[in-house]
């Protein structure tokens, strides 16, 4: 091995122990209690190393914050790699996000506080580019499933892919946004479980994008739990 190649692999190493101990922080702390000091102490590094690989905690935050994007893709990519009818396959990356969501929470965490505009303002735009980049994959997954359904017959025409990708997405997340900080609250006040509401929204949702034909010789096969 070159002395080049071993600096590389040398430089490869300490990023990823930084970006370990970056994530073990934000995921105990969140963002504004974390500092990099506590970063640095954990990574047990110099302050002033950090900063030699990431700019700021904003942006050592969304470098964390991709890895949960990456994580997403890498769950919704493999629940529609199977042979399986394309509405099986939306009811199935419903799940997935589900199933993300239960599993990886301080991703899906750190993912919500992304859209909060202030947050924006102190990344840099390489970071905001590299997010978008991941953010654009996942989408793309999305959109080409649902143009599939259309072409098939599946759903309706008149619906633009992207704009129907974003209302379910929005409306999936928002359950579970709820259900993440209200799901006693709700079963108290209401006597309603966030967690089955997910699940039937997913059938509602998808009913309601459906064409007439398709409701008729696939709704009884959606899974109405």
């Amino acid at each position: 091995m070159g002395t080049q190649e071993r600096k590389e692999r040398e430089k490869e190493h300490r990023r990823e122990e930084i970006l370990n101990a970056a994530q073990k922080v934000f995921f105990e702390k969140g963002l504004q209690a974390a500092t990099m000091d506590d970063i640095a102490e954990v990574a047990e590094l110099s302050k002033g190393t950090l900063y030699l690989y990431h700019r700021s905690k904003e942006d050592l935050y969304l470098t964390v914050m991709v890895r949960g994007m990456e994580t997403l893709y890498r769950m919704f990519a493999e629940a529609i790699s199977s042979d399986r009818p394309t509405m099986e396959h939306l009811t199935r990356l419903s799940e997935t996000y589900y199933e993300f969501f239960d599993k990886e929470r301080n991703y899906f965490r750190m993912m919500n506080f992304f859209l909060h505009p202030e947050f924006h303002k102190q990344v840099t735009s390489e970071m905001l580019d590299a997010c978008t980049v991941e953010n654009q994959r996942i989408w793309a997954l999305v959109i080409d499933l649902l143009e599939k359904g259309v072409t098939e017959g599946l759903l309706r025409q008149e619906l633009d892919s992207a704009a129907t990708a974003a209302f379910l997405w929005l409306s999936l997340t928002a359950i579970l946004v709820r259900l993440d900080a209200q799901y006693e609250g709700f079963k108290k006040q209401l006597n309603v479980d966030l967690k089955e509401l997910y699940r039937k929204s997913t059938v509602l949702l998808l009913e309601s994008i459906m064409t007439e034909e398709a409701k008729q010789t696939i709704r009884p096969a959606l899974p109405m739990i």
